[in-house]
């Protein structure tokens, strides 16, 4: 079977910019992590592989960004056919049958994490305790493996709310395999701006949107339901550290082809409407993490957005130009 992969620079700097958080998962949750990656990656080549075969698409670069950025978003003990389960579904579902890439409406990581957040609960909700053992001894997580008995059911988003700063910025607390590591993954989008690879408005627009909302709750006193019952609205900077938050501002909405990519004013629409929803989302609705299906709300959005941006501007040529005439 002879493979073609068509190169794109843009998405090999996204893949050199997650390639501290892949180590890092290793390092805080063992090798299980290499082999969910490796099962991510596999079946998603061999199912963007098939249809392209079938229907004349490319294979691209973008397909590993799609796995890496979806096995980072698992939980530590995610069984495997479940990933796997998960990445045909993006990769088939979420892409190839829009046309391959540049064509598709939803980011194809986040379609599979939502597709298997919904069919199977339980495995997704797993919280992972065994992390702290492997983090402070040598030689941490890298003689280690995840095995179901490490985990508990409860919501894997979010969990870290009674972890400090530090803590939150480093990665030594529980939650998804790339998801810990605040200073990781700040570093890397910073990067891929650096690199062009991502849209700075976009994503400065969405934290300042979370940041804006979720202070006016917490100043307000607002109580959001928890699995402890009602609790205060967190504060904006340990919200802003934990759960999924940062990775999907700067890795998953600043993807070119699923976010806004006409106008500056859309993007900067664009970032702000997913900052909200998040917070909106994780405030009211029994989803404790509102990232993922903020993300996919956004992605339907984007089209329309730039549709009526371009609309809009248009009309302001033409009457301006009649004004002249």
């Amino acid at each position: 079977m002879t493979v073609k992969i068509q190169k794109q620079q843009a998405m090999r700097t996204v893949l050199y910019a997650l390639a501290p958080l892949c180590f890092a998962s290793v390092h805080f949750f063992g090798w299980r992590f290499v082999a969910v990656l490796a099962v991510t990656g596999a079946t998603g080549l061999l199912c963007e592989w098939l249809m392209a075969r079938r229907y004349g698409y490319k294979i691209t670069e973008s397909l590993f960004v799609s796995c890496t950025l979806f096995a980072l978003s698992l939980p530590p003990t995610i069984p495997l056919w479940i990933a796997a389960v998960g990445i045909a579904f993006g990769i088939i579902f979420g892409k190839m049958i829009f046309g391959g890439f540049g064509r598709n409406i939803f980011n194809p990581a986040i379609t599979a994490r939502a597709f298997i957040y919904i069919s199977f609960g339980v495995p997704m909700t797993a919280k992972f305790i065994g992390n702290a053992i492997s983090i402070s001894t040598f030689p941490a997580g890298l003689g280690a493996w995840v095995s179901g008995a490490d985990a508990v059911s409860a919501a894997t988003p979010l969990v870290t709310s009674g972890a400090s700063t530090l803590e939150l910025l480093f990665g030594f607390t529980s939650g998804c395999f790339g998801e810990t590591s605040a200073a990781l993954i700040i570093l890397g989008g910073l990067y891929i701006i650096y690199k062009k690879a991502a849209n700075w408005k976009i994503v400065l627009s969405s934290l300042l949107s979370f940041a804006l909302l979720q202070t006016i709750f917490w100043a307000g006193g607002l109580e959001v339901l928890t699995e402890s019952g009602l609790v205060a609205s967190g504060d904006p900077l340990t919200a802003l550290l934990s759960g999924s938050f940062l990775i999907a501002a700067f890795f998953m909405i600043t993807d070119p082809v699923s976010a806004s990519q006409s106008t500056d004013l859309g993007r900067w629409i664009y970032g702000a409407f997913f900052g909200f929803l998040v917070v909106l989302i994780r405030t009211f609705s029994t989803w404790v993490e509102g990232v993922t299906f903020a993300i996919l709300l956004a992605n339907m959005f984007a089209p329309l957005l730039d549709t009526v941006i371009k609309d809009v501007k248009a009309k302001k040529r033409a009457k301006a130009q009649e004004v002249a005439a």
